[in-house]
């Protein structure tokens, strides 16, 4: 067997283990394998880091069933960094000090980007969950989901296909709203957009109470469609100075809102053209048969059984953990932190929720935009449903 398929195998075999009945002895709880993960359990990030703990546990405890990992149990431990990177750093500077392997997490870039300058030549790994991190080629980061980059680019070539040529952008000034910013300006610096006009640019400070004055701006530029960067309760403000406005054109936000409970919580002033360049995960009935069909099939369901309406939150920390497993099963629990890198900067045709992976082009994260989907929400449905085919292109 070819070393590629060796990997791939390793990483399936760790989600096909979450798949066994739940009838299959549990594992002795003595001396499990402890797998250090830092998440936003409070704080503003609180909305993100909650869910992906529920993934985090779900597969914890479906692998143990299963058998652990050479008839161990593995741990994860999870700590709370309430959203910030400073406690960031403090927690990861304790987890270096022990040598860890590897920590998977934080759950917003700022914490990652913290971790990532501590890093040593000797690592540990850092496997991030928010996709707006960016962690140097060949280094001991990691990171969740198609770049942000790549995902707005799919929202533009989205909006190019549609004849919405003359766009506008309104970012929040955190650090996620200056990564989308940055990811805009150079889908837009593209040559297949040559011919995308960036009307109008506005932003706004995630404490806001209205951005109202923005909006009336992007109203009089001239824009045909808008996007909107931000997560949680900023995009919200959005949405009510679209009201507030009378705005009525296509919004394209960023996939972190891709969250039940948030469309729950916006439905009275969401916008009628609401839209976001998503994963997979999001959308399970718009995939063709096949391996990644079966990967998010298998990922909904596993989250249904516990009663829980799985969306991009649970996704966040659904493939990186059955990935870094993969690795521990392949290279065993005593794997260093430049087995663990190498095993991921050479994996590749494994699907998982997220997409099919394919870590051999140096961007740590193993998805691009041939994993992004653009959807809307179906209030009628309870759903996300594509509008796109893969990569942006509408769906005729």
């Amino acid at each position: 067997m070819s070393r590629s398929r060796m990997l791939r195998s390793a990483v399936a075999a760790c989600a096909a283990a979450l798949l066994l009945a739940s009838n299959v002895p549990r594992v002795a709880a003595a001396d499990p394998f402890e797998i250090n993960v830092i998440l936003s359990l409070t704080g503003p990030g609180a909305f993100l880091g909650k869910a992906e703990q529920s993934a985090i546990a779900l597969v914890e405890d479906r692998v143990n069933k299963s058998g652990g990992i050479a008839g161990r149990s593995i741990q994860f431990v999870i700590a709370d960094d309430e959203s910030s990177p400073q406690v960031d750093v403090q927690l990861a500077n304790a987890l270096i000090s022990k040598h860890v392997s590897a920590i998977v997490g934080p759950s917003l870039a700022g914490g990652c980007n913290a971790i990532q300058a501590l890093l040593k030549a000797d690592g540990p790994l850092l496997y991030c969950l928010s996709a707006g991190f960016h962690p140097p080629k060949g280094s001991y980061g990691f990171t969740y989901g198609v770049s942000t980059g790549d995902l707005i680019a799919v929202n533009v070539r989205y909006f190019q296909q549609r004849g919405w040529k003359k766009i506008a952008i309104i970012t929040s000034t955190d650090a996620s709203g200056q990564d989308g910013e940055t990811g805009l300006d150079a889908a837009l610096a593209r040559p297949e957009f040559k011919d995308m006009t960036l009307v109008d640019r506005e932003h706004y400070a995630v404490s806001d109470p209205t951005v109202t004055a923005q909006l009336a701006h992007i109203k009089a530029s001239g824009a045909q469609a808008i996007v909107a960067w931000g997560t949680g309760s900023p995009i919200g403000t959005v949405f009510h100075g679209y009201a507030d406005v009378g705005l009525d054109l296509p919004i394209g936000v960023s996939a972190s809102n891709l969250i039940y409970s948030e469309m729950k919580q916006f439905a009275a002033i969401m916008p009628s053209g609401f839209m976001s360049a998503g994963l997979p995960c999001v959308a399970p009935d718009s995939i063709p048969p096949g391996d990644l069909a079966t990967a998010v099939r298998q990922f909904v369901d596993a989250f249904k059984a516990i009663g829980i309406h799985a969306d991009v939150a649970q996704a966040i920390g659904w493939d990186p953990p059955i990935i870094l497993l993969g690795a521990y099963k392949k290279l065993g629990l005593a794997a260093t932190p430049a087995q663990l890198r190498d095993f991921l900067a050479g994996l590749h045709g494994f699907s998982g929720a997220n997409g099919t992976y394919d870590f051999r082009d140096g961007s740590q994260r193993g998805l691009t935009e041939k994993n992004g989907i653009m959807v809307r929400w179906d209030a009628g449905r309870d759903t996300w449903v594509a509008i796109s085919k893969f990569g942006g292109a509408p769906v005729k």
